[in-house]
């Protein structure tokens, strides 16, 4: 897939573990974690803006494209 999902490095750049953003933002650590690995098929806006609202970050930070 040519959409990379970068949150991983977000995470650590933030020194914030996985389990406390998916608490921070309302979705379970699973659902975070398919999103993670990029093997999420969609992402809702309002998931997109809660994860740049805690992690203070763009949405391009988080998702990126490659041809």
């Amino acid at each position: 897939m040519p959409i990379i999902v970068n949150l991983d490095v977000m995470l650590a750049k933030r020194k914030m573990k996985s389990k406390e953003l998916a608490e921070k933002i309302g979705i379970t650590t699973a659902n975070l974690s398919i999103l993670k690995s990029g093997k999420a098929k969609a992402i809702r806006f309002s998931t997109l803006e809660a994860i740049c609202e805690i992690l203070d970050c763009q949405p391009s930070d988080i998702l990126e494209y490659q041809s």
